[in-house]
């Protein structure tokens, strides 16, 4: 055969094999569009998804060789555009699985280079599935499919040129084939690879926007579990979700029953019914996600249920579970692994709710528990001090005695009234003048005391028996170890959003070697409680920013320094 016939026949196979790649190209193209197998191509694939891909590319590879063109004996085909892209995307299993496959079919077919075909073919998927392990290929795959695939060929050609017999016959065959096939199956796989690329960057972007509207339900929702799991908290969030979704209907349960149900359904899965779907039971029995894709896997006792399929979202807090996420469709067969990926992470970002909620809580009874331990230690103590002051009293200035009685009375009246969490700063500030007034009847002249109150401060709220401990602090541990005493001033004063109050002695001051432990629980055995306790108050009810700062001078004198947030919702329920 001439050069020139050789060069026609060159080229007419190649056009015939071009067309035969084309028509797996769209097919390529058409499965690309469809969910289903969109969703195979992904970081880990479950056994099942491997035996789907296997399958797929096993047909696309045999088709490849069914489309082949019947020459001298032999077949020009692009059988290996399907083992090859199969080790690329799929990685080695698939790979070697199609190689075997497409590989055995063809040598089961027969012809005098059908060993040699089949074997190079198998090579083929195990090369490229090797080559996804090792190098992962992304945005160049294509490239690294048409090296790929002109070697395999090449392979190929040299193992019917080693083996095939007769040696003439065979290079005569390699003469013709080898160009039209290595140019169809390097377009096939550059096609093929760059038509799944873009239907992997489509998922991409699919599973980007499923991610943002769950950050975005997650803001939106974490207002209301701040109040823990209840019916009105359960109803806000199923609200955001249902209304941010394309799901039918959103239900929230605690261990027992329905908190809440929004959509369609509730007319018979309504708020405050027990649990009696089998789908939710069964995610609480087992303590993890469970799927309906049929109405009948719901299990819901209602014929004309309009919920045609759904996912169960275990509720957890701190490790413990506390209720489910239901998210309901109006289609069966409906739920991809984005959307239970979905629901699983909108089940964690409120569990993650739920247990900031639950420590939010346990700060505030701490705090509780902190200010009656604070008051059942200090009350005691200041009235024997202050009845024995009385008691001196009584015969050398009756009158004063009496004031003092009428004051001492004052101030447990008002240690009475503030049970409350919150009080004015008008409110606070009296409770301290009622208990100087009666620490200056025990001390006359050697406790003198200050006041610059910015009167915008006065209705303002703070935190209930703050400041009176910080004044006591000062005149027991400040003054009274002078012999000549001193003063206290107390400053408050509005700066940003915040009231800046000071409380300030020319006492004796902090030793530099225990300033920075004065604050921590227990330390002193008595010496600094009021500062510990209001301390960690503060710093449990607004954050560890809004402690108490301490600048002393050992001899000269300490200011106790705090800041308190202007929180408007804190004044309305103060």
């Amino acid at each position: 055969m001439g050069n020139s016939t050789i060069e026609i026949v060159e080229v007419h196979l190649s056009i015939i094999l071009v067309q035969r790649i084309a028509i797996i190209a769209v097919f390529a193209y058409v499965l690309s569009h469809t969910r289903a197998f969109r969703l195979l191509f992904k970081e880990t694939t479950t056994g099942r998804e491997k035996l789907a891909l296997i399958f797929i590319f096993s047909l696309i590879s045999i088709a490849g060789t069914y489309f082949g063109i019947p020459i001298e004996g032999a077949l020009a085909n692009v059988r290996d555009t399907g083992a090859i892209a199969a080790g690329l995307l799929a990685g080695p299993l698939v790979g070697t699985a199609t190689g075997v496959i497409s590989g055995l079919h063809r040598i089961y077919l027969g012809g005098f280079t059908a060993v040699q075909c089949g074997i190079a073919t198998i090579i083929g998927g195990v090369i490229a599935g090797y080559v996804h392990m090792r190098i992962k290929p992304k945005t160049s795959e294509w490239i690294t499919g048409v090296i790929i695939g002109v070697s395999v060929i090449m392979l190929s050609m040299g193992l019917i040129l080693v083996f095939a017999k007769p040696y003439e016959a065979a290079w005569s065959l390699v003469s013709l084939v080898a160009v039209p096939m290595s140019l169809a199956n390097a377009i096939g796989i550059a096609v093929f690879m760059i038509i799944i690329h873009n239907a992997k960057e489509h998922q991409t972007q699919i599973a980007a926007l499923q991610t943002h509207k769950a950050l975005k339900i997650a803001n939106a929702t974490l207002p209301h579990f701040r109040q823990g799991l209840n019916p009105i908290s359960a109803e806000k969030v199923a609200a955001n979700i249902l209304t941010m979704t394309s799901a039918a209907a959103v239900a929230i349960t605690d261990l027992e029953r329905v908190l809440t149900h929004i959509g369609r359904g509730s007319d018979h899965h309504a708020q405050g019914m027990r649990v009696f779907t089998k789908l939710t039971k069964a995610c609480l029995a087992q303590q993890q996600v469970t799927v309906a894709q049929t109405q009948a896997e719901i299990g819901c006792t209602e014929p004309a249920c309009p919920l045609k399929s759904a996912i169960v979202v275990p509720l957890y807090c701190r490790d413990e579970l506390v209720g489910t996420l239901k998210i309901y469709y109006a289609r069966e067969e409906a739920l991809t692994a984005l959307d239970i990926e979905f629901a699983q992470g909108l089940g964690q970002v409120f569990g993650t709710q739920l247990e900031l909620a639950a420590l939010q809580h346990k700060a505030e009874l701490t705090a509780k528990a902190e200010l009656k331990a604070l008051r059942a230690q200090i009350n005691p103590h200041f009235l024997f001090n202050s009845l024995n002051t009385i008691v001196s009293f009584c015969r050398t200035n009756p009158e004063n005695a009496r004031n003092l009685l009428i004051e001492l009375s004052e101030f447990f009246r008002r240690s009475l009234k503030t049970a409350r969490d919150f009080v004015t700063l008008k409110e606070e500030l009296e409770h301290v003048d009622s208990y100087l007034t009666l620490e200056q009847a025990r001390f006359g002249s050697r406790l003198t005391i200050e006041h610059a109150i910015d009167p915008d401060t006065l209705d303002i709220f703070i935190p209930a028996f703050t400041l009176q401990p910080l004044v006591e602090n000062a005149v027991k541990h400040g003054l009274l170890a002078k012999i000549d005493g001193g003063t206290i001033k107390i400053l408050a004063q509005i700066i940003g959003r915040q009231v800046e109050i000071s409380i300030t002695d020319n006492g004796q001051g902090i030793p530099a070697t225990i300033q920075k432990q004065i604050l921590e629980y227990g330390f002193g055995k008595g010496a600094g409680v009021g500062l510990t306790n209001v301390n960690e108050r503060l710093k449990a009810i607004y954050g560890p920013k809004h402690a108490l700062a301490i600048d002393s001078v050992e001899g000269q004198g300490t200011t106790v320094l705090l800041h308190i947030p202007i929180d408007m919702e804190v004044m309305v329920n103060g």
